[in-house]
């Protein structure tokens, strides 16, 4: 079953029936085909920060956005930094030993 994505003009809309309108958390979710505890969700949401709340249609905030962003350069600098760890090739003992014997003349 594929995630429904709710725009955020129907968040605020279902947060305003319960907010403004006093219907029932429980019976503003089943008139709306939406779960209760998301319908609660909502509301926290747009309780805590009315600006940026409820983004809609699988929005990030900034926030999120900004630390997908650093989370991949952090990725990206541990990938430099294991690279330059790893210690550069040599000729010594890569190869098979050659032992030198001087000649000697008769």
């Amino acid at each position: 079953m594929q995630r429904r994505k709710f725009s955020r003009e129907f968040k605020l809309e279902a947060v305003r029936l319960v907010r403004e309108r006093g219907v029932a958390v429980a019976q503003a979710a089943r008139d709306l085909d939406v779960h209760e505890n998301v319908l609660r969700k909502w509301v926290r949401e747009l309780s805590a920060d009315p600006v940026q709340a409820l983004p809609g249609n699988g929005q990030r905030k900034p926030e999120q956005l900004e630390i997908e962003r650093l989370r991949r350069e952090v990725a990206k600098l541990k990938a430099e930094r294991d690279i330059l760890k790893k210690p550069p090739p040599t000729s010594r003992g890569d190869g098979p030993s050659i032992q030198w014997t001087p000649l000697l003349s008769p």
